[in-house]
This record gives C-alpha cells, sequence and structure tokens, in this order.
C-alpha cells in the first residue's frame, strides 16, 4: 500500500512541475488532459500489475526456489553420503587388495620353499643313490683291478717263463721268475697290492 501511494505522489509531482518542460519536451505537457489520463491509467494499471505480481506470480516463484534449494540440499547431502560411502568403499578395497597382496606373497614364498625343499630332499635322495652307486662301482672297480692284477701277474709270470724257455732252451725256476715278475711289477707300481 505505500508503495501505491508512493507511486501517485510521484505521478502528482510529476503533473505539477510539467509546464516547465511542456516547450521543449512534448510528452511532458502535463496541461493536456490525455495525458493525465494516460498516466492515471498507467500508474493505476501498474499498481494492479504490482499487486498481482507481488500476491501471486512472487508467492510461486518464492515457492519454486525454496523448492530448488531444498532439492539442491538433499541432492548435496546425497552427494555427501555418496562421497563418503566411496571412501569407505576405497578404504575396504586399498586393505582389501594389501590383505590379498599379502596372501599372495606369503603363498608364493610357501610355495617356493615347499619346492625348495623337496628339491633338496630330492637332490639329498639322489646324492645318496650315486654315493652308493659310486661305492659299489668302485668296490668293483677295485675287485677288477685286483683280478686284472693277479691275471697280469700270472700272464707275466707264464710269458716270462716262454721267453726264457725259448731264449735259453732251458726251463727257468718258476719261483725265481715269478718272484722277478713280482718285483718288476712293485717297482712300475702294477702289483695287485695296489
Amino acid at each position: 500500500m505505500k508503495r501505491v501511494q508512493l507511486i501517485a505522489a510521484a505521478a502528482i509531482i510529476c503533473v505539477a512541475s510539467g509546464s516547465a518542460f511542456a516547450d521543449t519536451m512534448p510528452q511532458l505537457q502535463f496541461g493536456n488532459k490525455l495525458l493525465i489520463a494516460q498516466v492515471i491509467w498507467g500508474a493505476f494499471i501498474f499498481a494492479a500489475f504490482y499487486w498481482a505480481v507481488s500476491r501471486v506470480g512472487l508467492p510461486k516463484v518464492a515457492g519454486i526456489l525454496e523448492m530448488r534449494a531444498d532439492t539442491i540440499a538433499r541432492d548435496l547431502n546425497q552427494a555427501r553420503d555418496a562421497r563418503e560411502d566411496a571412501g569407505r568403499a576405497v578404504a575396504e578395497l586399498t586393505q582389501a587388495r594389501s590383505k590379498a597382496h599379502a596372501q599372495s606373497q606369503a603363498a608364493i614364498a610357501g610355495a617356493l620353499a615347499k619346492a625348495k625343499a623337496d628339491a633338496d630332499a630330492r637332490a639329498a635322495e639322489q646324492d645318496a643313490k650315486l654315493e652308493a652307486q659310486l661305492a659299489e662301482s668302485e668296490a668293483r672297480i677295485h675287485q677288477a683291478r685286483i683280478s686284472a692284477m693277479g691275471a697280469l701277474r700270472e700272464v707275466a709270470s707264464d710269458t716270462a717263463l716262454v721267453v726264457v724257455a725259448r731264449l735259453t732252451g732251458r726251463t727257468p725256476d718258476i719261483s725265481a721268475v715269478s718272484t722277478a715278475v713280482g718285483q718288476a711289477l712293485a717297482e712300475s707300481g702294477l702289483d695287485q697290492a695296489a
């Protein structure tokens, strides 16, 4: 209501001071009855428009703005909640990933240790088998050497008897030839005791 009174007062002031501007500005010839009617109707229309906007339009706009503010606040709260949920999910995921990584490293280390232990056990078993085979082979070689040396002594003695008998035409003493062959084998390191 105060605004309407202010507008009316402004219109009256304009009408009163209109004669000063009438010569230079014909649109301000307030002495003209048509201009005064136009100003009064303009003020009335403005007041009606102002009343309609302030009583009908602005409350609707205010309701829409309030509803929009509520929607924005609700959306912001939902976004904050979603961000907090995402942060918790990321933390849980990071923790689960770290735990899985540690478990996988432990499983790999365990598998490597088991594989190494199995390999060491197999290697020890193979070493034991090889050592047994080596000892057995060395024993057989030693026996074969003793047999070969025994046969060598016998072959050498027989050969010496035949050679001496052919060269001299007499049969040599078997014990003397055997002793001489034994000394020769001992000097050359081929004696069966070796």
